[in-house]
């Protein structure tokens, strides 16, 4: 039953992620001002007189009029998005064709969609009833002024819309926005976790009690889940709920996702109300997921740094944004446990470590840019940054990454004068790190 009132909320919440909502908002409150122009009954002698001297003779022989307006409308909505999927094919070309998504879906292009269609819709609704009733004249002739400077709105919103297309898939543009909705996504995580019931364990506790499998009744991503929920329905099996699965993993229909260690095992209306807390979602959601923002920049790096583009200012410009977010995350470790009011453990939960981060984050882009040194000296300034507010065993991660740039660095610095300009910055900046002088002798070389 609890599953059936859910879903219009599933369904509610889905909707509200759309490229359609705003639009469909936008288009409903045109259509409601369409219908106030045709049915209320407004008539001449109830308006002010100024009104009534802009009234037009005959407003239901503005059918061309509107006619024009509406074509014109709707060569204008096909060519600006017509032009901005163009763009934004091109744009997925050069960064990452996960971005292209959000690009369109970027609520400003959702607002000029919807005047867009609220427009056309407002003039079709004009078109559809043309009689105008004796002594009302002057009303419809106020819509239709009306369609004229909704027209011209949305000729202003056109050029708007081109502007902010074209600024959205330069490069400064993309990695800002990427690491802004990744920071806010932190920021927001972190407000969730205050209070002493979300905790960092370094060992998930145990009772002692037998674990109780719980298997997905669908496959998806799962982005994230109604954690204080999930500690209500533990506490009421007065037990422990394990979920093995790391926030956004894609997991398949019959995979144990998560265990309940308790004495009993749970019932089916049980396991049914723990799978309706768990957050499905298509794709890589950064704001349920702030680690997604980080691998997206990781990929727009790689992207530039593919033979075809060969752009690694691109590259270079990620890493700065990358260094930024893992300095953040030194700081502060997400928890990885939910505890009841009693003090008793009721959810643990997987969260990637600092080095499994760094690692996915930075090898990649030193394993495609290897022969580049300005990436590999990028990534090592970035490691030097990172090593000046880690903690002793972070620090141990960061020397483990800095090795090996210094090796990478030494294999692609073939000429005397590659090794002198590389040698000459290794050691230079303030950081922790133990770095060599110079580059070591090249091997087989």
């Amino acid at each position: 039953m609890k599953r059936l009132l859910s879903w219009p909320i599933r369904l509610l919440k889905a909707f509200r992620q759309s490229i359609a909502y705003l639009p469909t908002l936008l288009a409903g409150a045109y259509a409601l001002a369409s219908l106030a122009a045709m049915l209320l009954p407004v008539s001449d002698d109830r308006l002010p007189a100024l009104l009534t001297l802009l009234g037009l003779e005959a407003p239901e022989n503005t059918q061309p009029l509107l006619a024009a307006l509406l074509g014109g409308m709707i060569s204008l909505m096909v060519f600006s998005f017509s032009m901005v999927m163009s763009v934004l094919s091109q744009a997925g070309g050069q960064f990452s064709h996960k971005l292209v998504f959000g690009l369109i879906s970027e609520r400003p292009h959702q607002w000029v969609l919807g005047h867009y269609l609220g427009t056309i819709l407002f003039i079709l609704m004009l078109l559809m009833v043309p009689d105008v009733a004796e002594g009302e004249a002057t009303w419809r002739s106020l819509a239709i002024y009306l369609a004229c400077a909704m027209v011209i709105h949305c000729l202003g919103l056109f050029v708007y819309f081109i502007h902010n297309a074209s600024q959205s898939i330069q490069i400064d543009a993309v990695a800002t926005d990427l690491h802004r909705t990744t920071l806010a996504s932190m920021h927001a995580l972190q407000r969730r976790q205050q209070g002493q019931e979300w905790r960092l364990l370094a060992v998930a506790p145990s009772t002692g009690h037998d674990r109780h499998p719980v298997a997905a009744r669908r496959a998806g991503y799962l982005q994230n889940a109604d954690l204080p929920a999930l500690a209500e329905l533990a506490r009421r099996a007065d037990g422990v709920l394990h979920l093995h699965f790391r926030f956004g993993d894609y997991v398949v229909e019959g995979l144990p996702i998560l265990s309940l260690e308790a004495a009993t095992a749970p019932q089916a209306a049980w396991c049914d109300e723990v799978r309706a807390a768990l957050v499905y979602m298509e794709g890589e959601a950064i704001t349920e997921h702030h680690v997604f923002g980080m691998t997206q920049l990781m990929e727009v790096a790689l992207k530039a740094l593919s033979p075809g583009i060969n752009d690694p200012g691109t590259a270079r410009l990620c890493l700065h944004r990358l260094t930024d977010l893992l300095h953040r995350r030194l700081a502060w470790q997400p928890c990885d446990a939910l505890f009841d009011r009693d003090g008793h453990c009721r959810v643990t939960w997987r969260v990637e470590d600092f080095e499994s981060l760094l690692y996915r984050l930075f090898q990649p882009i030193l394993q495609h840019g290897r022969q580049e040194l300005s990436i590999g000296l990028g990534v090592l300034k970035a490691l030097k940054a990172l090593s000046l507010f880690a903690e002793p065993e972070d620090l141990a991660i960061l020397q483990a990454h800095a090795d090996r740039v210094v090796e990478t660095l030494s294999q692609a610095a073939r000429h005397p004068l590659d090794r002198r300009f590389v040698s000459a910055r290794l050691d230079d900046g303030l950081h922790r790190l133990r770095l060599p002088a110079a580059l070591p002798g090249r091997q087989g070389g």
